[in-house]
């Protein structure tokens, strides 16, 4: 069955349409063709041509200011609740009636274009975290009727056979129905080294098969790709509000009722208690409705937070909302998983130590021979480190595999064993050079000893190398003042030989999933803001726990899901730049908030003063509004 192969044509993409190209930037473009109309319609006025200019004014109404008019409305009788939108629209009109139609006009184009800035941030987040992914595996080999085609995985149906080659990423939930093979699953289950399975094994999307070709039977329908995981992760990150958006969101509703009222009594009270006539009366309530409308206040959040999800995206950090980010800025403590986190996840040769009477490379060369038959990940290592030297291998006889223990065979007549102290004599290997294996093993490494006629002639040490960025990630963020912490299901002796190389502060070895949670709780009753960072099913709780939980990119289904925040090319450096970008969001953010607070009383303050004209009430106020989504889109540069 899985010889036969005839590969169908890949189905095409759709084209974009034209509409659809130039849809993103349709309120741009209806905001600035409205600025024209302005422009001519001032130089009209000028001109004398009144009614000409009116007209021309109107369409800049309608043009600059349908969109905004529209979700104003629409969110009104929602939510049956008055909004900015709604304040914009009366002043305008407002404007209109007293003869200022110049300054309504720019109103609605300032008001226009400050709108059409932040649907631009929320689209540049949208296109920048979509681009971001290298989502794998978009597609599968499915064999049907004995011929193979390439279909998207969106096409999968329970039951379809799947072909895996090696190299190739398992497309589906499912078992194995031909062929034999060993899977990275560090991403699935946290453990570092691949797993041997064959038919009627159990293989999960997203791991690796490293040797053999297998067939799969699908088992699972898959209805959560991990491109549809991607495109639902950006629209939380988009729909998510920090908790400072949702302030300013419920204080909007409030503070629009208030301003309203206000100008209700502005509209009246003048008159009668200090004598301005009706036509001044009517032109402050009209400023005020104008600067009093919190636009500025509104647009402080927003734009800034979506400018930093941007950001991160494109640094390949996702945020999964706003909430999350702000939060980050304000951990003290960190946990990490251990291994496919801290470390690579699988084993490499460190340590080659021979007996006097033979080279390295005539010692790895017996050795590799033997293991380039074995299906274990630690021959497969010691044969990529072989292979790595240029080193040629011999064809040895009767190999023999004892499982649990080690493999065996002859060379030119002479026994060579490889595997562990036991299989080659405990006592022996022990005594080895003075007992070094002993040594080696209290540094987290495992050791492969090789034994010949003459006796113990060498040993490999292997061991889950800490990744190069590690170190520098830790440095990062204790300098941050952060603590870190690591939380591993290994053994005391590794913890500890992994935690002092990578420079971790403390370690908690051997944790079960619960005990990952109990710590967790402990950190967050001790520094109050934490964060967790792993990558397996075995950390989701953990990352459940935390107040920020962050995955790594390659990670398994469920710690994608649980964590706050992921790193999509596993760059632990990352998370420092992260909490980073999160404290300069917050300090823009407060920049903004106090600015716009200070132009808002400043501009009241001057229109009951009566010193304030409409068109510069309309400028500050509106000029207050894109400078503080200008101010928040500086976060979309690094």
């Amino acid at each position: 069955m899985l010889a036969e192969t005839k590969t169908l044509k890949q189905p095409t993409k759709l084209e974009i349409s034209w509409l659809e190209k130039i849809k993103p930037h349709l309120e741009l473009m209806a905001a600035l063709f409205s600025g024209l109309l302005i422009l001519a319609g001032w130089l009209l006025a000028e001109n004398s041509f009144q009614t000409a200019s009116v007209i021309i004014y109107l369409a800049a109404y309608v043009i600059g200011g349908f969109a905004k008019a529209k979700e104003g409305i629409e969110e009104t009788i929602a939510n049956k609740e008055f909004n900015v939108e709604i304040l914009m629209i009366l002043a305008a009109i407002g404007s209109a009636i007293i003869g200022y139609w110049t300054e309504g006009a720019i109103l609605i184009f300032i008001f226009a274009l400050s709108g059409a800035l932040e649907t631009y941030t929320l689209n540049k987040s949208h296109k920048e975290i979509s681009a971001l992914m290298d989502l794998q595996p978009e597609e599968a080999v499915r064999v049907k009727n004995g011929t193979e085609e390439r279909v998207s995985i969106v096409e999968l149906f329970v039951g379809d056979l799947l072909l895996v080659k090696p190299g190739e990423r398992v497309p589906a939930d499912g078992r194995i129905i031909e062929g034999h093979t060993n899977l990275d699953e560090a991403a699935i289950t946290g453990e570092s080294m691949p797993v041997s399975k064959t038919i009627n094994d159990e293989v999960f999307a997203g791991t690796v098969n490293l040797r053999g070709t297998i067939l799969v039977e699908m088992t699972k329908p898959n209805s959560e790709t991990l491109f549809q995981k991607i495109i639902n992760l950006v629209q939380t990150a988009q729909s998510e509000k920090s908790p400072s958006q949702q302030f300013i969101e419920r204080f909007e509703g409030k503070y629009v009722k208030t301003v309203l009222i206000a100008v209700g009594l502005m509209l009246f009270v003048p008159h009668f208690a200090f004598g301005w006539s009706w036509t001044e009366t009517f032109y402050r309530a009209m400023i005020l409705l104008v600067v009093a409308s919190p636009c500025a206040l509104v647009a402080s959040i927003m734009p800034a937070t979506l400018s930093s999800i941007s950001n991160g995206a494109r640094n390949g950090i996702l945020f999964k909302g706003g909430v999350h980010l702000e939060n980050l800025g304000n951990i003290r403590a960190i946990a990490f998983d251990k291994t496919g986190t801290l470390t690579k996840g699988q084993p490499e040769v460190t340590n080659v130590i021979v007996r006097d009477d033979l080279t390295e490379h005539e010692f790895l060369t017996h050795v590799a021979s033997i293991e380039k038959y074995s299906n274990h990940p630690l021959a497969t290592a010691i044969v990529r480190y072989t292979s790595s030297k240029g080193i040629e291998l011999m064809k040895p006889d009767n190999m023999e595999d004892i499982a649990g223990f080690g493999v065996q065979a002859m060379f030119n007549g002479s026994r060579w064993k490889v595997g562990r102290a036991d299989f080659v004599g405990r006592e022996e290997a022990e005594q080895f050079q003075g007992g070094v294996a002993h040594t080696l093993a209290k540094q987290g490494k495992t050791v492969v000893f090789v034994k010949d006629e003459k006796g113990i002639a060498g040993l490999v040490t292997l061991k889950d190398m800490v990744r190069k960025e590690t170190v520098q990630a830790i440095q990062a963020l204790k300098k941050a003042g952060i603590y870190t912490v690591m939380l591993t299901g290994d053994s005391k002796k590794t913890a500890q030989a992994i935690a002092a190389e990578s420079g971790i502060d403390t370690y908690i070895a051997e944790c079960l999933p619960e005990v990952k949670v109990d710590e967790m709780k402990k950190l967050k009753e001790k520094f109050g803001t934490v964060a967790m960072v792993g990558d397996g099913i075995n950390d989701a709780p953990a990352l459940a726990t935390a107040t920020v939980g962050i995955a790594m990119g390659e990670g398994t289904d469920a710690a994608l899901e649980t964590a706050d925040v992921v790193l999509i090319k596993n760059d632990l450096p990352r998370i420092a730049e992260a909490v980073k970008l999160s404290k300069r969001m917050n300090r823009i953010i407060k920049q903004n908030v106090v600015f716009s607070i200070s132009v808002i009383l400043l501009l009241i303050a001057s229109n009951f003063m009566q010193s304030l004209a409409l068109p510069i009430g309309v400028i500050g106020h509106e000029g207050s509004t894109i400078l503080v989504i200008l101010n928040g889109l500086r976060l979309l540069k690094s």
